[in-house]
């Protein structure tokens, strides 16, 4: 099993707010300025600010500045930590899934004798 990873935990939290994730997705299609990730949301550009700054500090974007105008990226390899976790964790409950389908099988092969 992985040790416990610090970036890991950043990657988590800046995923756990669906705000963060709606942004995310919306990067995923293209780059775009803060003010057209902040339209949708509803919420005041500080706030989403403070949701942009999550994700940069935990890597999943990257932004830049020209003039006035700060446009944000989606950095799609940062997610990658999450899916080998994921991936491991889900590896080790289908071994223990299996373990247990093969034990009530036995269970069951031995009750019917």
């Amino acid at each position: 099993m992985t040790k416990y990873d610090p970036d890991l935990s950043l990657l988590f939290h800046a995923l756990a707010d669906p705000t963060r994730r709606s942004i995310l997705t919306r990067l995923a299609e293209t780059p775009a300025r803060v003010t057209e990730l902040a339209e949708p949301t509803g919420l005041r550009l500080p706030t989403v600010m403070r949701h942009l700054s999550v994700l940069e500090e935990a890597g999943l974007i990257t932004t830049s500045k020209d003039g006035r105008i700060r446009t944000c990226a989606i950095v799609p390899e940062a997610l990658d930590p999450v899916r080998s976790w994921l991936d491991e964790h889900r590896a080790i409950w289908e071994a223990r899934l299996d373990r247990l389908d093969a034990f009530v099988m036995d269970v069951m092969k031995d009750s019917e004798e």
